[in-house]
């Protein structure tokens, strides 16, 4: 009688010690982290009530706390599209994006968490979003309308995240990449460009030279004009006796002396005309 009590105590004892372990484990205290918010759920039920970051009290077994990340995600999507022009192009995009912190219940309870939003939700959208935004274009406005092509994909892609309780913070195109021979064509295309425009400098360059030339030429031109209207008999008269160093030939070899029509006639004459005012 006495033993049956005993092994009764014991179970009893080991049964309370079990419950106060299980109790312990479970613990009536749970602590929210900071950048995320708690989902209630009672024996798997979804509560209205969410929890804000700190120190929560719950009920052990009944209740059970599940923390959602209302942080800024960062996902990069690498998606393969067709442009206007049927070209192939390669879109590696990058999603910045959290969960509403007022709807992470409904998130955690229709969706699931982060990484769910991710396969489920946010690949999905983003890859039909860049398909119907790239399509709208050609490759090349693909390539040189960067700007307008992540401004649509990022006004759609928002309206539709929203309807799921997840906000976008921002999208970001990484990189661009065409086929080899697209890519080619487009290199090539811009060395041609290049080239056309060092021709039509190099045109514009020697047409600037030839006017400049004309310009110099007329103005040669213009000035000998002038010169030669304002040389003179008298003007050459007074050049050429600048320029004459007084002497002549030693050697004469029948050619003309220099100046006797002009200069030395004129003297004769001013020497006679002395000696006959002397006389």
């Amino acid at each position: 009688m006495r033993s049956q009590l005993n092994q009764n105590l014991i179970v009893a004892i080991g049964f309370v010690v079990a419950l106060i372990f299980l109790l312990a484990s479970a613990g009536p205290l749970v602590v929210v982290g900071a950048g995320y918010r708690g989902v209630i759920m009672n024996f798997g039920q979804v509560q209205d009530e969410i929890l804000n970051e700190g120190l929560h009290w719950r009920v052990p077994i009944m209740t059970e706390i599940r923390q959602i990340s209302v942080r800024v995600q960062k996902t990069d999507i690498l998606s393969q599209v067709g442009s206007k022009d049927l070209q192939e192009v390669k879109l590696d995009v990058a999603v910045n994006w959290h969960v509403d912190p007022a709807k992470v219940n409904k998130v955690y309870q229709s969706i699931g968490d982060e990484v769910q939003v991710v396969n489920r939700i946010l690949n999905p959208a983003v890859g039909e979003i860049i398909k119907a935004a790239a399509a709208k274009k050609n490759a090349e406005e693909i390539l040189t309308k960067r700007p307008e092509l992540k401004a649509e994909i990022d006004a759609n892609l928002d309206d539709r995240l929203k309807v799921y309780g997840i906000i976008l913070d921002g999208v970001s195109l990484l990189d661009v990449q065409f086929t080899r021979e697209f890519a080619d064509a487009i290199e090539q295309k811009q060395v041609a460009e290049q080239e056309a425009q060092r021709a039509v400098y190099i045109a514009q360059k020697a047409e600037r030279e030839a006017e400049a030339e004309v310009n110099r030429a007329k103005g040669r031109a213009e000035a000998q004009s002038l010169i030669q209207s304002t040389l003179t008999p008298e003007v050459l008269k007074n050049k050429a006796l600048e320029a004459w160093d007084g002497k002549f030939p030693l050697i004469y070899d029948g050619s003309p002396l220099p100046f006797i029509n002009v200069d030395l006639l004129g003297l004769k004459n001013s020497s006679a005309q002395q000696q006959g005012q002397v006389k």
